[in-house]
């Protein structure tokens, strides 16, 4: 049992050593864009599916009460979050719309739409990306295995090279918890933070 579960640390830490040599630009860029978003009075609205949406709400909630920090709140959405309106929109449409209405009727230009889906396939995170870019919303996508078609549509492309559900999700909370620690150093602390 103990070698199974080092076993398990060791590869964890071995895909985030590979996502962090891969992305570290790139989390870079989608740090700035957050800032120049929030700095604008923009929102970021968040989803995903199963333990992705669960990450949504994570992340959004660190954006909303605090990180690290105690700093204002900052306008962070689950769309994950509202059983009434994502089963209204599962019955009367389809599962894959219940993102894109969402986004929809509550996203503004230069807003942000973080999707999130460990197999970049997901097709409502993929939908509610197309509707984002539709109408003026920054996309910001995280991904596992190859990046899928969600990867190749966001203006920001976050993708964990790994097939392992487990493995992309522990990535992909470390890397929103990066990016929620610098964006409260740079919109709170240290503007001129490097």
């Amino acid at each position: 049992m103990e070698d199974h579960i080092i076993k398990t640390f060791k590869e964890s830490n071995r895909v985030k050593d590979i996502f962090i040599n891969e992305n570290l630009n790139k989390l870079i860029n989608v740090i700035e864009a957050l800032i120049t978003a929030l700095k604008a009075g923009n929102k970021i609205l968040l989803f995903g599916n199963g333990g992705s949406a669960a990450d949504a709400q994570h992340i959004a909630a660190e954006f909303v009460n605090r990180f690290i920090i105690e700093r204002p709140p900052l306008p962070a959405i689950a769309l994950t979050t509202d059983t009434s309106v994502i089963t209204s929109i599962g019955n009367d449409y389809d599962f894959s719309e219940i993102f894109s209405k969402q986004i929809r009727a509550i996203g503004q230009p230069g807003d942000v739409a973080w999707g999130i889906s460990t197999s970049g396939n997901s097709a409502n995170v993929l939908k509610g990306l197309e509707m984002a870019k539709k109408t003026g919303l920054i996309t910001i996508a995280f991904t596992g295995k190859d990046g899928g078609d969600i990867a190749k549509i966001a203006d920001f492309s976050i993708h964990v090279s790994s097939s392992s559900t487990a493995r992309i999700q522990e990535t992909h909370i470390t890397a929103g918890h990066a990016i929620c620690e610098l964006v409260d150093i740079k919109l709170f602390q240290k503007p001129d933070f490097k």
